[in-house]
């Protein structure tokens, strides 16, 4: 008994889950609004979007690639389903639009990593930058109303509960299924782990990586109609930042950079982290600035810690 509570306690996840708690913990003596029903709502409500997109990243980190670009394609997706929905007034094909979108950049990132050998770091940076100039120039950097639902997505709720957090709730366990149970999931595991091995046993590094990445871009686009429809509006900027909160989370969680190795669950509890994090910066009245600091500190710290208790392995 002894020997499985160290073990558990050697995972990142436990971790991870205790700084939550202890935050968790700090905020319900240090704010009298923190337990208030609404403001646990949008922690709720911040931290869907963030898990659902870290979803498809972390899939992408375990590959041994990154996506710098979800911040951006959050803001096309949403632009482009906004616009479809204000021409044409349908619910499905607006939802197609920006879903749409989102695997059309996914897609692209993909096609640049294993067609054109481009790092996913440089093909996603540019991404992200083409991806926002897009969303701009379809607007005029104008924000497009939006609703129908989207609205229903972003802002509404089942039995008390917004949509949103029971949609992070069924994707993380579909995910985690996927990548735990299926031969796919393990195909991304073993690319991600060592790739040399992985095209000996037989598997497509290629597809493997198209794959990681277009699903990213899926969950960005249903990330950016979240969003707009919880704000009713669809702003080209919307999702500026939000590559930071995602990455950290997936980190957080206990994916590795370098490839091979990291939980669902802990990606769902990076990302309540963050969301809660961001909460607190509220509560407290923390500047902006400090906030931005903060977020890099964390992922720094992040990353530290994950070599530390890698040692010498991290260097290989």
């Amino acid at each position: 008994m002894t020997f499985d509570l160290r073990a558990l306690v050697r995972q990142r996840e436990f971790s991870v889950l205790a700084m939550l708690l202890l935050v968790a913990l700090y905020l319900s003596f240090a704010s009298e609004y923190f337990l208030s029903h609404r403001n646990l709502m949008n922690v709720g409500r911040q931290a869907s979007v963030v898990a659902i997109v870290a979803l498809g990243q972390a899939l992408v980190i375990i590959a041994r690639g990154i996506d710098l670009s979800v911040g951006s394609v959050i803001g096309l997706s949403a632009v482009c389903s906004a616009m479809v929905m204000r021409a044409t007034g349908s619910d499905p094909l607006a939802l197609m639009a920006g879903l749409g979108a989102g695997i059309c950049a996914g897609a692209l990132n993909g096609l640049m990593v294993t067609r054109l050998r481009i790092n996913p770091f440089i093909a996603t940076l540019g991404m992200l930058s083409v991806a926002r100039g897009v969303a701009l120039l379809m607007t005029g950097g104008i924000p497009v109303p939006y609703s129908g639902w989207a609205e229903w997505l972003g802002a509404g709720r089942i039995a008390g509960v917004p949509v949103s957090v029971l949609l992070m709730i069924l994707l993380v366990v579909m995910v985690h299924i996927g990548a735990t149970r299926s031969v796919a999931g393990r195909e991304i595991y073993a690319v991600g782990d060592n790739p040399k091995a992985a095209r000996l046993a037989g598997i497509d590094i290629a597809r493997t990586r198209m794959i990681v990445f277009t699903f990213t871009g899926l969950v960005a686009g249903l990330g950016g109609i979240i969003l707009a429809g919880n704000l009713a509006s669809a702003d080209p900027n919307l999702g500026m930042g939000y590559e930071l909160d995602v990455i950290a989370a997936v980190i957080l969680g206990g994916t590795a950079l370098s490839g091979g190795r990291g939980s669902i669950l802990g990606v769902l509890i990076g990302a309540m982290l963050m969301a809660l994090l961001n909460n607190a910066f509220v509560l407290l009245g923390v500047s902006a600035y400090w906030q931005v600091v903060t977020k890099g500190l964390i992922i720094i710290m992040a990353v530290g810690i994950d070599g530390l208790r890698r040692g010498p392995e991290a260097d290989e």
